[in-house]
């Protein structure tokens, strides 16, 4: 149900339910906070890539099958602990997320994807909000974490109409990082987690909390926060530890 391979610093996490469009059933809901709270704390993993298995869909957000038998499923919508809730686990892991969006991702799919730091997308993935649709306000994020980044007017007019977005103009919206055809969907997405790989775990890890602490912020209260942050870090920064990591870079320019 929860393909895991954890290669070189890098965990590929797969949703493993193709022939239900990786539904989030109660059983994957369980799985994939745990696995993602394990390679929270593996030291051997610095960056996590999420991609859904097939090449239908990212994931269609809840089990509305399973729901539609279980009266007490909907409470997974409202949860907002990272033990019960992915969309919440994703946001909670400490290390980079990187989203593949397959094809669809759906209400809660999108939701899942919203949690992402950053997301590549095929050719083939679709985006929409079904919740209106379906009857469901939205409780992983999506009514606030999507107007924050198309803005406010598209995501009225994706979440009012339940339509499709498409990949390209997710991606001219600002929404997804780059669009690839589907082959080079995980090379890329693997090549970009590779990369962030070679930076040391805990500048990763202080880097992407500085900057989502300060995006919840006023920029004035980004700005004293980021100095606070700079201080403590840069406090134990020594000139050898700068000149290697200097060389490094001087390297890796040359090389690309």
């Amino acid at each position: 149900m929860l393909l895991v391979d954890i290669k070189d610093g890098v965990a590929l996490v797969t949703l493993n339910r193709p022939e239900a469009m990786n539904a989030l059933s109660r059983a994957l809901r369980a799985e994939l906070p745990k696995a993602l709270a394990a390679l929270d704390a593996n030291p051997e993993v610095k960056v996590i890539v999420l991609t859904g298995a097939g090449d239908r869909a990212f994931t269609a957000g809840l089990d509305l099958k399973e729901l539609g038998s279980d009266p007490e499923g909907l409470k997974a919508a409202n949860s907002t602990e990272p033990s019960d809730s992915p969309a919440w686990a994703v946001i909670a892991c400490k290390k980079p997320v990187i989203g593949a969006i397959n094809g669809v991702a759906i209400t809660g799919g999108f939701e899942l994807a919203l949690a992402c730091d950053v997301l590549i997308c095929s050719t083939r993935a679709r985006f929409a909000d079904t919740h209106a649709r379906v009857g469901i306000t939205p409780g992983w994020g999506l009514s606030q974490k999507l107007s924050r980044t198309i803005g406010p007017y598209r995501a009225k007019e994706l979440s009012l109409s339940g339509n499709f977005l498409d990949a390209q103009t997710a991606y001219d919206w600002g929404l997804a990082n780059r669009v690839v055809e589907p082959d080079q969907l995980l090379p890329t997405a693997l090549k970009l987690a590779a990369d962030m790989a070679q930076v040391e775990t805990d500048m990763l890890i202080t880097y992407k909390a500085m900057i989502d602490d300060g995006y919840e912020t006023t920029l004035r209260e980004g700005l004293e926060l980021e100095q606070s942050v700079s201080r403590a870090h840069n406090a134990h920064v020594t000139p050898e530890g700068v000149e290697a990591r200097r060389q490094g870079v001087l390297a890796r320019g040359r090389s690309q």
